[in-house]
């Protein structure tokens, strides 16, 4: 960590925090790697986000902010929505509880 990175010894001072550090482990453990296949889907589909949206009926920003928030977590997009972004890239979601 530089010396000057502020928001590094943010980030490690909140993880001092037994909470915090659970909370941010229970997400790398079973959110991030969801996401993460989202994601991934669109790029192994060869699809832009302008294409994407056409294919949902919206437009490329609301792609990019649909995206940002499978990252940020915030706001949790709909499983309808997620149901959409799936059919564009010729997917179905699946949602199991195990």
């Amino acid at each position: 960590m530089l010396p000057d990175d502020t928001h590094g010894k943010m980030v490690a001072k909140w993880m001092e925090d037994p909470a915090v550090r659970a909370e941010v482990e229970r997400l790398e453990r079973e959110e991030m790697p969801m996401f993460d296949a989202i994601l991934a889907a669109r790029k192994e589909a060869g699809l832009t986000q302008a294409q994407v949206a056409e294919r949902m009926g919206t437009k490329a920003p609301a792609i990019a902010r649909l995206e940002n928030a499978l990252i940020t977590g915030s706001p949790s997009p709909s499983l309808a929505t997620l149901r959409k972004y799936a059919a564009a890239l010729g997917k179905r979601l699946e949602v199991r509880l195990t």
